[in-house]
C-alpha cells in the first residue's frame, strides 16, 4: 500500500521526518522534494567501479544551470529524510521527465531506516535548465509487511551531502 498525502502528514514527526517540511509541497500520495544549489559530477570519462572516481563540485546559479545530453550529474534533496516503518521511494516529477530530464536512473527505493539526503542522478535527453530549489522529485511511502531490520550501512546512511558512487567499497 501507498500512504496518502494525509497519511504522510499524520505520520510527520513519528515514522517520517521531512526537514525542511513546506505544506505546499504535499500532494495526494506524495511529498515533493527540492533541488540543492551543488552538483558533482565525475573528472574522468571512463570510470572504475573497482575504486573512488574524482569528482568535481559545481554550483547552480539563481539565473541556473544547464543539463547537457551525455553527462551525469550527481545533485542531491535540499531536504534531510528520515523513514521508519515503511520503505521510502523517489520518483521524478512527470513536469520534470517532459522535459526530458531523468532525476534518478536505478536508486529510486530507499531502505527501511535510511537517515540523510537523497543523492539524485541526473541526466537529460536534451540540454535542460535547471535552478536550485525547484521541487524536482516526490518521495512517497510504502508499507511493510513482515519482520526487517532498518537500513544500517555505513555506505550511504547519515549523509551530509551528494554522494558518488561508493560501490568499489563492495570489492573491499
Amino acid at each position: 500500500m501507498i500512504l496518502s498525502g494525509i497519511e504522510i502528514k499524520k505520520r510527520l514527526g513519528k515514522d517520517i521526518k521531512i526537514e525542511p517540511y513546506d505544506e505546499k509541497f504535499l500532494n495526494p500520495n506524495s511529498y515533493n522534494l527540492t533541488l540543492h544549489d551543488e552538483l558533482l559530477v565525475y573528472k574522468e570519462s571512463l570510470l572504475d567501479m573497482k575504486k573512488p572516481n574524482e569528482t568535481q563540485l559545481l554550483k547552480i546559479p539563481e539565473s541556473g544551470f544547464v543539463i547537457e545530453p551525455g553527462r551525469l550529474y550527481l545533485g542531491r534533496t535540499r531536504e534531510l529524510t528520515e523513514t521508519h516503518n515503511l520503505v521510502p521511494m523517489l520518483e521524478g516529477r512527470s513536469s520534470v521527465g517532459r522535459l526530458g530530464l531523468f532525476v534518478h536512473i536505478t536508486a529510486g527505493f530507499g531502505d527501511i531506516g535510511f537517515r540523510g539526503f537523497w543523492t539524485l542522478e541526473i541526466s537529460s535527453i536534451q540540454p535542460v535548465r535547471i535552478y536550485p530549489g525547484v521541487q524536482i522529485c516526490q518521495i512517497f511511502y510504502h508499507t511493510v509487511e513482515g519482520e526487517y531490520t532498518e537500513y544500517k550501512s555505513g555506505k550511504y546512511q547519515g549523509n551530509t551531502g551528494i554522494q558518488p558512487s561508493l560501490i568499489y567499497k563492495d570489492f573491499e
